[in-house]
């Protein structure tokens, strides 16, 4: 395994379309919440996956709980899920509209953690797709050391471990608070634009910016 980044960051992708409700919440919500609490937003994952994540598979590291009560980040721009949503002929997805209105909520792993802590919010991270049945979790940091980082930072992910590595997840439960996330990543001026825009409800205002190199 590589070493560790030494100020990783972790990334939230969503439809620009939630961002003005991201920001009203406080926050990106869990699908078991949102589907709890009867919000709607504009999904754009698998739907197969999701139920799964939501009534299968559980995160040993807090018992009784399972993947769809937290709220995703990946550790990596540019993952191989927002390729599905580019490619757009994923038979199990629904969404058409490809990467374009798709942006990236960034955080600071290394805050993240510590806010969690310091308010008691469970969080976790896991080996690969933590929509899979074989993925690994953990809740240390020093277990960070465990996952694939040149497969995370891998831009060729054709072989079956590099993929699985890639896909690694950072969750934490129920609610991922607005004011942690620092940027947020866009494909064009356009989108920026559009991002600027939602933003103006917003107290915490984190910084905008076009990142060509985080899509396809």
């Amino acid at each position: 395994m590589s070493a560790v980044p030494p100020h990783p960051k972790i990334f939230h992708i969503t439809h620009i379309d939630n961002l003005p409700s991201i920001i009203t919440t406080g926050g990106l919500i869990s699908d078991a919440k949102r589907l709890t609490e009867g919000l709607s937003c504009s999904v754009v994952g698998m739907s197969t996956i999701k139920r799964r994540r939501l009534e299968e598979i559980q995160v040993p590291c807090y018992p009784n709980t399972k993947v769809g009560e937290y709220v995703p980040f990946y550790f990596c721009s540019r993952s191989i899920m927002l390729y599905i949503l580019h490619r757009r002929n994923h038979p199990e997805l629904s969404y058409t509209g490809g990467q374009e209105p798709i942006i990236h909520l960034q955080a600071d792993l290394t805050a993240v953690m510590h806010w969690a802590d310091a308010h008691q919010v469970p969080w976790a991270f896991s080996s690969g797709n933590a929509g899979a049945y074989l993925t690994t979790f953990y809740r240390h940091p020093t277990d960070l050391d465990t996952l694939d980082w040149a497969a995370i930072a891998a831009t060729d992910f054709r072989e079956a471990e590099v993929k699985e590595g890639k896909q690694a997840e950072f969750l934490m439960f129920e609610c991922f608070p607005w004011p942690l996330i620092e940027k947020i990543g866009v494909i064009n001026r356009t989108m920026a634009t559009h991002v600027t825009t939602a933003l103006a409800i917003a107290e915490h205002q984190p910084a905008i910016a076009v990142e060509p190199s985080w899509y396809f």
